[in-house]
Protein backbone atom coordinates (compact mmCIF):
# COMPACT_ATOMS: atom_id res chain seq x y z
CA UNK A 1 0.00 0.00 0.00
CA UNK A 2 0.85 3.79 -0.87
CA UNK A 3 0.05 6.50 1.81
CA UNK A 4 0.54 9.90 0.37
CA UNK A 5 2.08 12.01 2.86
CA UNK A 6 2.52 15.40 0.64
CA UNK A 7 0.08 17.89 0.57
CA UNK A 8 -1.44 19.35 -2.35
CA UNK A 9 -0.30 22.52 -4.18
CA UNK A 10 -3.08 24.88 -4.53
CA UNK A 11 -3.03 28.84 -4.88
CA UNK A 12 -2.58 30.96 -1.38
CA UNK A 13 -1.89 28.01 0.34
CA UNK A 14 0.45 27.92 3.40
CA UNK A 15 4.06 28.95 2.94
CA UNK A 16 7.41 29.74 4.93
CA UNK A 17 6.46 33.84 5.59
CA UNK A 18 7.79 35.76 3.16
CA UNK A 19 8.28 33.20 0.35
CA UNK A 20 6.55 33.34 -2.90
CA UNK A 21 2.69 33.48 -2.82
CA UNK A 22 1.79 30.31 -4.85
CA UNK A 23 -0.34 31.29 -7.75
CA UNK A 24 -2.24 28.50 -10.22
CA UNK A 25 -3.78 30.40 -13.79
CA UNK A 26 -4.89 29.28 -17.16
CA UNK A 27 -2.33 30.25 -19.99
CA UNK A 28 -3.92 28.14 -22.62
CA UNK A 29 -7.60 26.74 -22.52
CA UNK A 30 -9.41 23.94 -24.26
CA UNK A 31 -12.17 26.41 -25.27
CA UNK A 32 -9.49 29.01 -26.66
CA UNK A 33 -6.46 26.95 -27.78
CA UNK A 34 -7.36 23.59 -28.19
CA UNK A 35 -5.36 22.86 -25.31
CA UNK A 36 -5.25 23.48 -21.86
CA UNK A 37 -2.15 24.68 -19.84
CA UNK A 38 -1.36 26.34 -16.81
CA UNK A 39 0.73 28.61 -15.11
CA UNK A 40 2.19 28.19 -12.04
CA UNK A 41 4.09 30.20 -9.60
CA UNK A 42 5.78 29.30 -6.94
CA UNK A 43 9.06 29.19 -4.51
CA UNK A 44 11.52 26.34 -4.57
CA UNK A 45 9.99 25.68 -0.63
CA UNK A 46 6.48 25.37 -1.45
CA UNK A 47 4.61 22.76 0.09
CA UNK A 48 5.89 19.13 1.14
CA UNK A 49 9.22 19.74 -0.26
CA UNK A 50 12.96 18.98 0.39
CA UNK A 51 15.63 21.28 1.82
CA UNK A 52 19.19 20.59 -0.31
CA UNK A 53 22.23 21.90 1.85
CA UNK A 54 22.57 24.83 -0.41
CA UNK A 55 19.27 26.18 1.23
CA UNK A 56 21.05 27.30 4.53
CA UNK A 57 24.52 26.65 3.96
CA UNK A 58 27.06 28.83 2.00
CA UNK A 59 29.05 26.77 -1.11
CA UNK A 60 26.50 23.44 0.17
CA UNK A 61 25.17 21.10 -2.02
CA UNK A 62 22.17 22.10 -4.68
CA UNK A 63 19.88 19.86 -5.59
CA UNK A 64 21.00 17.63 -8.19
CA UNK A 65 23.83 16.42 -6.27
CA UNK A 66 21.36 14.32 -3.29
CA UNK A 67 21.64 10.56 -4.77
CA UNK A 68 18.22 9.40 -5.24
CA UNK A 69 19.28 6.24 -3.28
CA UNK A 70 19.52 8.25 -0.20
CA UNK A 71 15.94 9.34 -0.83
CA UNK A 72 14.64 5.58 -1.12
CA UNK A 73 14.78 3.84 2.33
CA UNK A 74 13.46 2.51 5.42
CA UNK A 75 11.49 4.83 7.29
CA UNK A 76 11.11 5.90 11.13
CA UNK A 77 8.58 7.73 12.50
CA UNK A 78 8.96 8.89 15.94
CA UNK A 79 5.58 10.02 17.24
CA UNK A 80 6.36 13.46 18.93
CA UNK A 81 2.39 14.11 19.62
CA UNK A 82 0.99 16.31 22.30
CA UNK A 83 3.76 19.16 22.22
CA UNK A 84 2.18 22.27 22.67
CA UNK A 85 2.78 25.10 20.42
CA UNK A 86 6.37 26.61 20.13
CA UNK A 87 7.46 23.66 22.31
CA UNK A 88 11.09 21.91 22.22
CA UNK A 89 11.15 18.00 21.02
CA UNK A 90 13.87 16.68 22.42
CA UNK A 91 16.23 13.37 22.39
CA UNK A 92 13.76 12.10 24.95
CA UNK A 93 11.65 10.81 22.32
CA UNK A 94 14.16 8.11 21.46
CA UNK A 95 13.00 6.10 24.56
CA UNK A 96 10.17 4.66 22.97
CA UNK A 97 11.36 4.80 19.49
CA UNK A 98 12.18 1.40 17.65
CA UNK A 99 15.35 0.42 16.31
CA UNK A 100 16.88 2.98 13.88
CA UNK A 101 19.57 2.16 11.22
CA UNK A 102 22.38 4.09 9.60
CA UNK A 103 20.49 5.31 5.87
CA UNK A 104 16.93 5.23 7.37
CA UNK A 105 14.85 7.90 7.07
CA UNK A 106 13.03 9.86 10.15
CA UNK A 107 10.36 11.54 10.27
CA UNK A 108 8.55 13.40 13.58
CA UNK A 109 5.41 13.21 14.06
CA UNK A 110 3.95 16.47 16.11
CA UNK A 111 0.43 15.99 14.65
CA UNK A 112 0.39 19.57 13.28
CA UNK A 113 -0.24 18.48 9.28
CA UNK A 114 -3.68 18.77 10.79
CA UNK A 115 -3.73 22.19 11.11
CA UNK A 116 -1.87 22.94 7.34
CA UNK A 117 -3.48 26.29 6.59
CA UNK A 118 -4.75 27.64 9.56
CA UNK A 119 -2.94 30.61 10.76
CA UNK A 120 -1.89 27.97 14.47
CA UNK A 121 0.18 26.09 11.60
CA UNK A 122 2.90 28.42 12.19
CA UNK A 123 3.49 28.15 15.72
CA UNK A 124 4.42 24.59 15.70
CA UNK A 125 6.66 22.63 17.79
CA UNK A 126 10.25 22.74 17.10
CA UNK A 127 13.20 20.08 17.09
CA UNK A 128 16.04 20.43 19.72
CA UNK A 129 19.19 20.46 18.08
CA UNK A 130 20.17 17.68 20.63
CA UNK A 131 17.54 15.21 19.19
CA UNK A 132 19.07 16.36 15.65
CA UNK A 133 22.23 15.37 16.73
CA UNK A 134 21.68 12.32 18.33
CA UNK A 135 19.79 10.97 14.70
CA UNK A 136 22.70 12.12 13.09
CA UNK A 137 25.28 9.69 15.66
CA UNK A 138 22.93 7.16 14.13
CA UNK A 139 23.39 7.47 10.78
CA UNK A 140 20.15 8.98 9.95
CA UNK A 141 21.03 11.67 6.59
CA UNK A 142 16.99 12.43 5.93
CA UNK A 143 15.22 13.98 8.51
CA UNK A 144 11.45 14.58 8.15
CA UNK A 145 8.79 16.70 9.83
CA UNK A 146 5.32 17.15 9.55
CA UNK A 147 5.41 21.28 9.91
CA UNK A 148 6.13 23.75 8.33
CA UNK A 149 9.96 23.51 9.93
CA UNK A 150 11.92 21.86 12.23
CA UNK A 151 13.33 25.06 13.64
CA UNK A 152 11.03 28.17 14.72
CA UNK A 153 9.00 29.77 11.77
CA UNK A 154 8.60 33.11 14.49
CA UNK A 155 11.86 35.17 14.48
CA UNK A 156 13.73 35.25 17.73
CA UNK A 157 13.33 38.19 20.40
CA UNK A 158 16.26 39.88 18.28
CA UNK A 159 14.62 40.05 14.87
CA UNK A 160 16.85 37.53 13.13
CA UNK A 161 15.50 34.12 11.88
CA UNK A 162 17.55 31.10 14.02
CA UNK A 163 17.84 27.71 12.02
CA UNK A 164 20.13 25.87 14.01
CA UNK A 165 18.76 22.88 12.87
CA UNK A 166 19.23 23.67 9.47
CA UNK A 167 22.88 24.81 10.19
CA UNK A 168 23.83 21.31 11.90
CA UNK A 169 22.14 18.87 9.49
CA UNK A 170 22.29 21.00 6.43
CA UNK A 171 25.73 21.86 7.88
CA UNK A 172 27.24 18.35 7.89
CA UNK A 173 25.44 17.60 3.85
CA UNK A 174 22.26 15.88 5.18
CA UNK A 175 19.00 16.96 3.95
CA UNK A 176 15.68 17.90 5.17
CA UNK A 177 11.91 16.99 4.63
CA UNK A 178 9.27 19.65 5.47
CA UNK A 179 5.61 20.06 5.39
CA UNK A 180 4.75 15.84 5.25
CA UNK A 181 1.50 14.46 6.23
CA UNK A 182 -0.77 11.70 7.20
CA UNK A 183 2.35 10.06 9.19
CA UNK A 184 -0.41 8.85 11.38
CA UNK A 185 -1.24 6.45 8.80
CA UNK A 186 2.62 4.79 9.13
CA UNK A 187 3.49 2.54 11.42
CA UNK A 188 6.24 3.28 13.13
CA UNK A 189 8.81 0.67 11.42
CA UNK A 190 9.00 -1.06 8.38
CA UNK A 191 7.63 0.62 5.88
CA UNK A 192 9.78 2.91 2.81
CA UNK A 193 9.78 6.49 2.38
CA UNK A 194 9.90 7.89 -0.96
CA UNK A 195 10.94 11.00 -1.73
CA UNK A 196 10.84 12.26 -5.25
CA UNK A 197 12.07 16.03 -5.97
CA UNK A 198 11.80 18.02 -9.23
CA UNK A 199 15.05 17.56 -11.46
CA UNK A 200 16.05 20.80 -10.65
CA UNK A 201 19.19 22.30 -11.43
CA UNK A 202 21.69 23.92 -9.47
CA UNK A 203 18.88 24.92 -6.89
CA UNK A 204 18.26 24.81 -3.26
CA UNK A 205 15.33 22.58 -2.84
CA UNK A 206 12.09 21.68 -4.53
CA UNK A 207 8.43 20.14 -3.89
CA UNK A 208 8.59 16.65 -4.04
CA UNK A 209 5.90 13.90 -3.91
CA UNK A 210 6.44 12.02 -0.92
CA UNK A 211 5.02 8.42 0.08
CA UNK A 212 5.28 5.58 2.41
CA UNK A 213 4.98 1.91 0.97
CA UNK A 214 3.66 -0.24 3.73
CA UNK A 215 4.24 -3.91 3.14
CA UNK A 216 1.53 -6.82 2.55
CA UNK A 217 -1.11 -4.12 2.78
CA UNK A 218 -3.56 -2.79 -0.20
Amino acid sequence: MLIDLSHRIIGGMTVFPGDPVVTVSDAATVAADGFRVSALHLGSHTGTHIDAPAHSIVDGATLEAIPLEQLIAPLVVLDARGHAARASIGPEVLAAAPAIAAGDIVAIMTGWDARFDDASYLEHPVIDVALADALWAGGVRVLGVDSLNPDPSWPGDDGAWHLPVHELWLGRGGVIVENLRSLDRVPASGAEAIILPLKLDGLDGAPVRAVARVAGER
